[in-house]
């Protein structure tokens, strides 16, 4: 999620730790999801208004384990996703049954569409419009994500699927096809971008820790969950902050745990795998430490915080919440038992 980072996640993997998930009250007057879930209609879908709204406020998971198989007369709008899943399955999984380049582009790519949102201008945000031709895959900041538009843009022009859907379902697919990830609840139905999003609204890996933390919190996040989706880079690489050490980032990239965190605190860092120095700053930083420290170990924690957090990245500038879709059971399978 960092900017110049060919990460799992942009430097968006910001994330921090106070309370477990904000409520959806406290951010009502920023715009996009917080506004949609303002204003509901009469004659909006109550249903998906009311999950998301659950999900946010901590009332219920923002995972689900719920799986069906695509039913042999399938009319219904999750259909097409059953065979976008099948294909990114195929495109995702290593044959040890680790997770890919692939698939930590598509972690990283899905950040980096939303997280351009901002709560002042309301613009920009999950639409989508990094895959389409605004030009996006050219700016520095998303150097190494253009194999990942490239397989993601073939794949809406063979299911024609929206551009802002595909983006943040290869994300939550992508997390589910790596070992002990957890499977996100995935909603579709958003609109697709009629510009490019604004140059300079992603994080960068040298930023400080107190800028990050504000960016976040002017999107709704936490420092908890600044920190949650920072875990992301558990299965990322880089190869654009030191050229001269391009590799992961903790020990198993092509596995969703948490070695990352206690990997990024050790002194000094080991000499295979590379420590982000935004990453360093957070993990001991007196508002995200105690966050930090508390996902070490924690598997069952982690997957928790992070979709949560996830679903919230996932909707910021979306207008049209309570009309999405939930297209979760089309996603594979949890592997690796998500540390349960």
């Amino acid at each position: 999620m960092f900017s110049r980072v060919l990460l799992a996640l942009p430097v968006l993997s910001l994330f921090h730790l106070q309370t477990f998930a904000t409520p959806v009250a406290q951010f009502e007057d920023l715009g996009g999801l917080f506004k949609d879930l303002k204003n509901l209609q009469a004659e909006i879908r109550i249903n998906t208004r009311e999950l998301v709204q659950d999900i946010l406020n901590g009332g219920k998971s923002g995972q689900s384990e719920e799986v069906e198989p695509k039913p042999t007369a399938c009319t219904g709008t999750c259909c097409i996703w059953y065979d976008v899943s099948a294909e990114l399955t195929r495109l995702f999984k290593t044959t040890n049954g680790e997770c890919n380049e692939f698939a930590r582009g598509a972690v990283r790519l899905g950040f980096h569409d939303a997280g351009t949102w901002d709560p002042v201008a309301d613009d920009g945000g999950a639409d989508g419009s990094f895959l389409m031709d605004f030009g996006e895959h050219e700016r520095r900041e998303n150097n190494g994500l253009q194999s990942i538009r490239k397989v993601l843009r073939d794949l809406q022009a063979r299911f024609s699927v929206g551009f802002a859907d595909l983006a943040q379902y290869a994300h939550n697919h992508a997390t589910v096809s790596c070992p002990r990830g957890p499977r996100i609840r995935t909603f579709v139905g958003r609109t697709d971008a009629t510009k490019a999003a604004p140059v300079g609204r992603l994080p960068d890996t040298h930023d400080a820790p107190e800028n990050l933390i504000k960016m976040f919190e002017e999107k709704g996040f936490t420092a908890r969950d600044l920190v949650a989706l920072l875990g992301a880079h558990t299965a990322a690489t880089q190869r654009f902050v030191d050229q001269s050490r391009t590799g992961q980032l903790d020990r198993t990239p092509g596995v969703w745990d948490v070695d990352f965190y206690n990997e990024t605190l050790a002194n000094p860092a080991p000499r295979d795998y590379f420590v982000l120095p935004s990453d360093k700053a957070l993990s001991a930083h007196p508002q995200t430490s105690n966050a930090w420290n508390g996902f070490v170990d924690k598997q069952l924690a982690w997957n928790a915080a992070y979709s949560r957090a996830y679903i919230r990245m996932s909707l910021l500038g979306v207008k049209n919440v309570s009309s999405l879709v939930d297209c979760t059971v089309t996603l594979p399978k949890e592997t690796g038992n998500g540390g349960r």
